[in-house]
């Protein structure tokens, strides 16, 4: 399994945090709180912590399908931070 992270700095992390579950939710298995959750997609899982100031996003797959979980998570991401135009850039754990 391959692992990756971004973390986030936005006094909204915990308002992502939970749109981003709420959102999947729908058609995957989902849980979460204010402050952690899990998205649980057929090609891999992402786990959200959420703070008064960041969100941490560690996204986990196997081989190819972490860049495919890192662009879902991150394009959704985007489509719910857009306003204040965050990057997300994905750290590779080794």
């Amino acid at each position: 399994m391959a692992t990756s992270t971004t973390t986030i700095t936005t006094t909204r992390a915990s308002t992502y945090l939970q749109q981003l579950c709420k959102h999947f939710a729908h058609k995957v298995p989902v849980e979460f709180t204010p402050d952690r959750g899990t998205i649980t997609l057929p090609f891999g899982t992402c786990t959200l912590r959420a703070d008064n100031t960041t969100l941490t996003m560690t996204t986990i797959a196997k081989g190819d399908d972490l860049a495919r979980m890192e662009q879902v998570i991150g394009d959704h991401f985007a489509r719910f931070s857009f306003r204040e135009n965050i990057e997300v850039n994905w750290q590779k754990q080794h």
